[in-house]
């Protein structure tokens, strides 16, 4: 069990807090699209990446979904943390051009 799990876990009745997600959610809503479109448009090459290289090698037949699901469903918790993470370092990157 992550010693950080209770770090994420959001807090309904808390109004400063909440999960790293709904934190993301209202930073997009409060900034300026174009640079939330580039945010977003790192994230989609990064994705396009990594598919390529899970791909290589791979014949016609390849499914990257179903081997995607296979890992998640046997990663639950690490899958969960990682993407609690990218929500925190997609935020900051926009929150930290916000000054620039």
């Amino acid at each position: 069990m992550s010693k950080y799990k209770d770090w994420f876990t959001e807090d309904d009745d808390d109004i400063f807090f909440g999960s790293p997600k709904s934190k993301f959610f209202d930073i997009v809503e409060q900034t300026h699209r174009d640079l939330v479109e580039e945010e977003i448009d790192k994230v989609f090459e990064k994705l396009a990446i990594l598919e390529l290289i899970v791909s290589q090698g791979k014949d016609e037949n390849f499914d990257i979904n179903s081997q995607l699901e296979e890992f998640k469903d046997k990663n639950q918790e690490e899958v969960n943390s990682m993407k609690k993470g990218l929500y925190m370092e997609i935020s900051g990157e926009i929150i930290s051009r916000l000054d620039s």
